[in-house]
């Protein structure tokens, strides 16, 4: 199972929406991650860029589509960004492959 980050923004019209009802939007977002063969781990709001941060367990690649796909769809989002997420681990591991590669980069 791979780990992502989730970051999205409501509309103006989806925050006068939870203003005035609000809602606990993370049954919806769990059930989501278990119709994928994942789950939720956490769901926060936040101040700032972000009105809504999660740390979500998918499968892989193509099911963090298909959330990310899923959830923007309703269009009560203005943005939703996915970023995977490495253990030390495994960046460790990368690092060390890189330390072995060289690369020429473009001559002018």
């Amino acid at each position: 199972m791979a780990l992502y980050l989730i970051q999205a923004s409501y509309t103006a019209e989806a925050l006068a929406t939870l203003a005035k009802n609000p809602q606990d939007r993370t049954p919806g977002v769990a059930a989501l991650a278990e119709k994928l063969g994942g789950r939720l781990l956490h769901l926060y709001y936040a101040l700032g860029d972000s009105d809504i941060v999660g740390i979500i367990e998918l499968p892989d690649a193509t099911a963090a589509t298909a959330a990310a796909l899923a959830i923007v769809t309703p269009g009560h989002l203005r943005s939703y960004k996915t970023t995977p997420l490495l253990t030390v681990e495994e960046a460790m591991e990368g690092m060390r492959k890189a330390g072995e590669l060289t690369y020429q980069a473009p001559k002018g």
